[in-house]
């Protein structure tokens, strides 16, 4: 039984406190008022509005093109389907990056048109200044370190990131940098599961896993992968736990079988 299963509004604080009591913290992408309100009634402790909505809602081969209106507009659908769940926002590229004023801009905008409870944001060292302003307001900041998407044109892979060990170094200093600045939780994305463990045992706030391992104090999947709704899309750490393409794309090809006879509507479905 869920220690915090009760608990009718998921804060950060909330988050806090599962980490310490050692309860797995679990988070979904959702990007619209209905999957919202599935996820939520399914008992996900947290909500991520993420800017992967550029390739899953979009199609777009990068999360690069995805606007602050546009993140605004799926945050504000998605806040009006959770009553329980936390909500954190990606802030997308090139709205915090450039200068911290601009990227408290962004994080006040996402909180007061979007709805948000936090914002997201990629990256450590480089953009510091930028996550200190934006929690000095007093707006959460969840930190994301490993693969960061965002920078995937200066990476050029999507490939596991710090098995160097200088880049482990770096990413274990960021993640106690992000914890001395105030940010609640990290995200921790494709880095190798011993390196996941060292980081979430070497800081106090939470780790949220995605392809780092079991030792994370959370973990993180995209919705439409969760539930097999993406077709060819198969990276190691993903687990399928519904193949809807194969149910719509047959529910959609025996809808159209049905019209085509004439099968549907009947009588019982007519006025």
């Amino acid at each position: 039984m869920s220690v915090h299963s009760e608990i009718k509004r998921v804060t950060t604080e909330t988050l806090r406190k599962m980490k310490f009591d050692k309860e797995k913290i679990t988070m979904l992408t959702a990007y619209d008022f209905t999957t919202a309100k599935m996820v939520d009634a399914g008992g996900i402790d947290a909500v991520l509005i993420g800017d992967s909505a550029a390739n899953v809602m979009a199609g777009f081969e990068t999360t690069l093109p995805i606007t602050l209106d546009q993140m605004i507009y799926h945050t504000q659908s998605v806040v009006r389907g959770i009553e329980r769940a936390l909500i954190v926002a990606d802030l997308p590229f090139g709205t915090y990056q450039s200068n911290p004023d601009r990227a408290l801009e962004s994080a006040v905008r996402m909180m007061k048109e979007g709805g948000a409870h936090a914002v997201k944001i990629e990256g450590g060292k480089e953009i510091s200044k930028s996550i200190k302003k934006i929690i000095n307001a007093g707006i959460p900041v969840m930190g994301h370190l490993g693969l960061t998407p965002q920078s995937i044109y200066q990476f050029g892979t999507y490939k596991v990131r710090a098995k160097d060990e200088e880049e482990a170094e770096k990413l274990i200093s960021d993640a106690q940098l992000l914890e001395d600045l105030g940010c609640f939780s990290v995200v921790l994305e494709k880095i190798p599961a011993d390196l996941a463990k060292k980081v979430s045992e070497s800081i106090t706030i939470p780790t949220i896993g995605i392809g780092a391992g079991p030792d994370c104090d959370g973990q993180v999947l995209v919705y439409h992968d969760m539930v097999g709704m993406n077709k060819g899309f198969s990276p190691k750490f993903l687990r399928r736990y519904l193949d809807l393409y194969t149910e719509i794309t047959g529910a959609v090809a025996q809808y159209v079988k049905d019209v085509k006879s004439s099968d549907f509507p009947n009588e019982k479905e007519s006025y």
